[in-house]
């Protein structure tokens, strides 16, 4: 089985601190690639350097919407540019919106996701997208920004509501679940899982946050996908195998710049 991690934080300490051993026992659940997921400018060659160091991780940079604020080039298109034209950046973000903890101005949240999509819109790689409690917003600035020219990209971690993700499949979207696909309380969210269509859907884990059932209260790593896998094989009807297959080779396509071997 060879499944990929599309977004973790590796460069959190509780991950680098024992990064030898969590992509260990990564591999020994066949989580095969991981991308590590960058949130803030200045500290983008974290990431970097762990994907230099690994042959099997890739990286992104990005600006989380959290940090639009507090990050002085969060809207500066040349310095998100020169910091994401290295071979092992396959994406640009995470970038976004917040609502729910509205943790910088809107406005600049907006302006920020703006330019890192206009980045990856330039540099052909995908943008990673964080929304929460911004559904209307979010969908509008996709939408728009695609008119202005075709990109790629993800909702990641998906927890929003049906009408977001068929917009963004609509511009030929792909969307990500994690653990939070696996929790109790998640129904409408699994009702969009189910209907996400094959060549659409990947997997992740967000790590070190939301570990899946049966892992809920630890502390989440990349190994555990193959739990949030085995619950989205089982809720499509599909074989764990199956599941595997599809997800890699659709992380394959979106993220075209890994070389996996």
């Amino acid at each position: 089985m060879h499944l990929i991690d599309t977004h973790a934080h590796l460069d959190y300490p509780h991950l680098y601190d024992q990064l030898d051993d969590v992509i260990a026992r990564a591999d020994e659940a066949g989580v095969k690639n991981i991308i590590s997921i960058g949130v803030k400018l200045s500290t983008a060659d974290g990431p970097k350097k762990i994907a230099e160091t690994y042959d099997n991780i890739f990286c992104s940079v990005g600006i989380h919407p959290h940090e639009a604020e507090n990050e002085p080039l969060s809207c500066d298109y040349d310095a998100i540019y020169a910091a994401a034209n290295h071979p092992k950046v396959v994406a640009i973000g995470e970038a976004g919106l917040d609502y729910y903890y509205d943790n910088a101005p809107r406005t600049r949240q907006a302006e920020s996701l703006r330019v890192q999509i206009a980045v990856a819109r330039d540099l052909n790689v995908p943008i990673i997208i964080h929304a929460r409690d911004a559904d209307d917003d979010m969908a509008d600035i996709l939408e728009d920004e695609y008119q202005k020219g075709a990109y790629k990209g993800v909702l990641h971690c998906f927890s929003s509501g049906e009408r977001l993700a068929t917009r963004a499949l609509a511009i030929g979207f792909y969307i990500s679940f994690s653990g939070i696909v696996t929790f109790k309380s998640a129904t409408e969210i699994q009702q969009v899982a189910q209907f996400v269509p094959s060549d659409r859907i990947l997997v992740e884990t967000d790590a070190p946050f939301l570990a899946p059932v049966p892992m809920r209260g630890k502390k989440n790593e990349p190994a555990f996908t193959s739990h949030t896998a085995q619950f989205l094989a089982d809720l499509r009807g599909i074989s764990l195998d199956e599941l595997a297959e599809i997800t890699t080779n659709n992380a394959k396509t979106l993220f075209d710049k890994m070389v996996i071997s």
